[in-house]
């Protein structure tokens, strides 16, 4: 069974977003005021319109602010490299 891991360092997260090509973004619809991003995701540059590219500061900004933890995978149960990813709250 592939395992899930869990950080809230960001040299991590980066090495592991850039080594799959992902890119940090935004949910467009979810921005508010002058908060730097809504609801953030990972871009693994599939279409999709709801997202929005966002600099990787403004992505840590948000990430740290709502005290998030990022979930992921290194591999799929088959060895295959993992796109595996979800944020979650770091203290649950």
């Amino acid at each position: 069974m592939a395992e899930a891991k869990k950080t809230r360092d960001h040299d991590v997260i980066r090495q592991w977003v850039d080594a799959r090509c992902g890119k940090p973004a935004t949910v467009k619809q979810t921005q508010q005021g002058n908060e730097p991003a809504g609801l953030l995701r990972i871009d693994f540059g599939e279409p999709d319109k709801q997202l929005e590219a966002i600099p990787w500061d403004e992505f840590f900004q948000k990430f740290d602010a709502e005290n998030l933890a990022f979930l992921y995978q290194e591999k799929t149960e088959d060895g295959d490299t993992s796109r595996f990813c979800k944020f979650v709250d770091a203290n649950a």
